[in-house]
């Protein structure tokens, strides 16, 4: 049997905020956080962090000589760290596993330092160690003074749950009794922004929902970028302070057609679905938070996938893209989030545009399966339970 894995804490900030009376109180209401803003003298939809969220990560990246030259992207992880750490009951010297990831890494930074090389021929001193992907993880490891194994990587949208998939494999081979796991995102960036439109997936709706995900009746792709992490940290065994448990985990690749192709049925998600409900009754699936990105056919697809696993009995559908944007690597772990505050909370949070869906809640919550698929085919199933 293998070794049960506790959540003890998930830490996030985002458009919602950065505690989770903030987050669930903003779930409840039915408007987006999505709003047309100035990026790159372009006016574009994007999910901002609140203003009091940016000017604490403008306080952090003063707060030590060596973090003024972070990334947003480090920044975000190291505070969301810091609080997952606490509420877990984490300390200084504890040994625990960090593996946090992220899509796009030191976007800005990056941006940054190749403008001024393009100007001047010359690259910063700061430049290359940086914009690594490695440090975020490393700069996480520093912050918190752990002694354990840091990793961070980078497998497009579903990086995040991977990121999980990694945690729950130390601690199931006996590596590690605890490891913090997560992705970060800050992708509003001029350039960042350019690449999705050019991908004529990048949304120009108007109106009060920018962002149409798991909306199956629209004509045109509505993705739209957010920024944000979120960091949850696991134990080994049952714990009592659980706030929710690793019940099956899930994974697959599909052969692409093109880079960023998925298949009609999505192939990769029926995959890892399957493998991640291994051994459990379909119908004791309460609810899906898919990952439905508000393009047409990554929407589409994804729920024919669960169509044809799950037939004519579906569980509760949602996602949160609509309201927060697409957050790329860490689009996963703040998907984890709103299943364990469902879970907790014993309340579904349901799309409000939604029509081809099941979205009443008439039972208990107690299984909820998490997605996520990224460019490349790859998909990551997560069943937690309460």
């Amino acid at each position: 049997m293998a070794t049960p894995v506790s959540i003890t804490s998930i830490a996030s900030l985002s458009p919602l905020g950065d505690t989770a009376q903030q987050v669930w109180e903003n779930y409840l209401q039915t408007s987006t956080k999505i709003q047309y803003t100035e990026i790159g003298g372009k006016s574009v939809p994007a999910a901002k962090l609140t203003d009091e969220l940016t000017e604490r990560i403008a306080q952090l990246a003063e707060s030590d000589l060596k973090y003024r030259n972070l990334d947003k992207s480090v920044l975000f992880a190291i505070l969301a760290s810091r609080t997952a750490a606490k509420e877990s009951g984490w300390k200084e010297g504890d040994v625990f596993g960090i593996n946090i990831g992220s899509s796009r890494g030191a976007t800005e930074l990056f941006e940054n330092h190749y403008r001024e090389f393009l100007e001047t021929g010359k690259a910063g001193v700061q430049a290359s160690p940086s914009t690594t992907l490695g440090n975020i993880s490393s700069w996480v490891a520093h912050d918190l003074k752990s002694t354990g194994p840091d990793i961070s990587h980078s497998i497009t949208c579903s990086t995040a749950l991977h990121a999980l998939l990694n945690g729950v494999a130390w601690i199931r081979g006996g590596m590690s009794d605890k490891f913090m796991v997560g992705g970060s995102e800050a992708p509003l960036t001029p350039f960042t922004i350019a690449q999705m439109q050019a991908m004529k997936i990048y949304s120009t709706q108007k109106g009060e929902y920018p962002c149409h995900a798991l909306d199956m009746e629209k004509e045109m792709n509505t993705m739209v970028l957010g920024e944000g992490a979120a960091i949850a940290c696991l134990e080994a065994g049952k714990k009592e302070n659980a706030l929710a448990y690793v019940e099956g985990i899930g994974y697959s690749t599909e052969i692409l057609k093109h880079s960023v192709s998925i298949s009609a049925d999505a192939d990769c998600l029926q995959k890892s679905m399957l493998m991640a409900i291994e051994g459990i009754d379909k119908s004791e699936i309460d609810a899906v938070v898919m990952h439905a990105p508000g393009t047409i056919k990554g929407d589409f697809s994804e729920l024919n996938a669960i169509k044809k696993l799950f037939g004519d009995k579906l569980p509760l559908i949602t996602t949160n893209k609509w309201k927060i944007g697409h957050t790329f690597g860490a689009s996963g772990l703040l998907s984890l989030e709103l299943a364990v505050m469902m879970l907790n909370k014993q309340q579904f949070v349901n799309v409000p545009f939604a029509k081809d869906v099941p979205f009443v809640q008439d039972k208990k919550l107690k299984k909820i399966l998490v997605n996520a698929v990224g460019f490349g085919g790859n998909a990551v199933s997560i069943l937690v339970s309460k």
